[in-house]
């Protein structure tokens, strides 16, 4: 039976957290759950433990994507057979994480990527958000001729292969979004969307809120694509693993 880990990084999320964990427990079930308590100042910590559930604290805040790789190093040192990367805010969906991982234990690939945008889920994205995602949809084809039409989602099912690399990555890119599906694709590993439902944060403030963190997201995304296709000029094929 495969071993399957929920990887959850939060950051003061109290406002949310004990009712992702409830969902988590009543509906992706066949998993385990561990919290990557990045140094909050609220009581997240306190909120996740009187739930049961494993929690990791930072002794200073990692940020996201640090927290992520924790997370990910954590599943690899335990032996798990795969992790779903599923966000601390509410957004995300537990009957949809089963989903994704009842494609990647039945298909071909590395990365199942949950996507709010290859069937209309009703999901209400912001204008300035959709353009962006568009832009890095078209450069995911440019540099890899594959049509990933969600590559900023962070909502995703990653196998044995893809856990064992990104634990090993020292390089582990601070926004690992499109950037991150471009140079998996590009060292040969396949990818899948499956659409999923997502909800809108209800309480907190998002990592990408206000004015400057979203233009620094996007200068800091260019510019790390651009590296990565100067690192990696030749896409691999799968043989090539």
């Amino acid at each position: 039976m495969e071993k399957v880990l929920i990887v959850i990084p939060a950051y003061n999320e109290a406002e949310n957290i004990e009712k992702v964990l409830k969902e988590l427990k009543k509906d992706a079930s066949f998993a385990d759950i561990l919290v990557i308590n990045d140094c909050s100042t609220d009581n997240t910590e306190e909120i996740v433990k009187k739930n049961g559930v494993k929690c990791i604290t930072g002794v200073f805040n990692l940020r996201y994507a640090w927290a992520i790789q924790t997370g990910i190093k954590y599943a690899y040192q335990n032996d798990y057979d795969y992790v779903i990367q599923f966000d601390a805010d509410g957004q995300h969906i537990a009957k949809e994480a089963a989903k994704l991982f009842d494609v990647a234990k039945k298909g071909n690939y590395d990365i199942i990527i949950g996507s709010r945008y290859l069937k209309d889920m009703g999901y209400p994205c912001p204008f300035f958000r959709r353009l962006g995602t568009k832009l890095f949809e078209k450069m995911v084809y440019l540099f890899c001729k594959e049509k990933i039409v969600d590559p900023l989602s962070g909502f995703q099912c990653l196998n044995k292969k893809v856990i064992k690399r990104y634990s090993k990555m020292g390089n582990y890119p601070e926004f690992p979004d499109a950037n991150l599906v471009i140079e998996m694709l590009r060292s040969g590993y396949k990818i899948k969307e499956v659409p999923v439902k997502m909800r809108l944060r209800e309480a907190g403030e998002s990592m990408h809120g206000g004015i400057v963190k979203p233009i620094k997201y996007m200068i800091n995304m260019v510019y790390t694509i651009v590296f990565i296709i100067i690192q990696n000029p030749r896409r691999k094929n799968k043989e090539d693993l």
